[in-house]
């Protein structure tokens, strides 16, 4: 436009980056379990574990608003104190073991408010099927081990999941054993 006068402002903007670093955390195996809960002719619980059991998490933040976790299960590990019945569970009608052998998590997002429980989002993988999930998550303060003087925390996560979803005894009838499966872990880690 003529006759116009333009102004240009200029600013200026100074960011400061802090690096983030982000530290590994690892499960202690004697101190960690991850259980299931089937029911048996829809009256029996049956509880089971998978007994070989990695979990990973990396972390920055003190609230946990940046932590990813990372699980690995070893499908073969599954125990129900019943060796006949675990040897089902491996076979191709229920894990199928051979082909895949392990079970994974890797969380997306940890969401947590007062008394520090929430939710925890993430991929679970389980017989070659991944699926979103949700479960309750609840953090322990952080304390110091008196044992190994590491710093410490432990976390509970439970939830459902159907077994249908990821192809687990799909020629198993819910009124034998339910489609509904409830899981509980419970671990503590410390820094790698």
């Amino acid at each position: 436009m003529a006759g116009v006068a333009q102004k240009t402002t200029i600013h200026t903007v100074t960011c400061t980056m802090q690096e983030v670093v982000m530290a590994t955390w690892k499960n202690d195996p004697d101190h960690s379990h991850l259980g299931f809960v089937v029911r048996h002719l829809m009256i029996t619980d049956i509880n089971g574990r998978f007994a070989d059991v990695d979990i990973d998490l990396e972390v920055a933040n003190d609230d946990l608003s940046d932590a990813v976790f990372s699980m690995t299960a070893k499908a073969a590990s599954i125990d129900t104190h019943v060796h006949a019945r675990d040897e089902h569970l491996r076979s191709a009608d229920f894990f199928d073991v051979t082909q895949h052998q392990d079970l994974t998590f890797q969380s997306s997002a940890v969401h947590l408010g007062a008394e520090r429980a929430g939710t925890i989002t993430g991929i679970l993988e389980m017989r070659g099927v991944s699926r979103e999930v949700t479960f309750a998550i609840t953090a322990s303060d952080r304390i110091t081990n008196p044992f190994n003087n590491k710093e410490t925390q432990s976390f509970s996560i439970t939830g459902e999941v159907n077994r249908s979803d990821f192809g687990i005894g799909p020629n198993i009838p819910a009124a034998i054993v339910s489609d509904r499966v409830r899981v509980a872990a419970n671990f503590e880690v410390s820094p790698a």
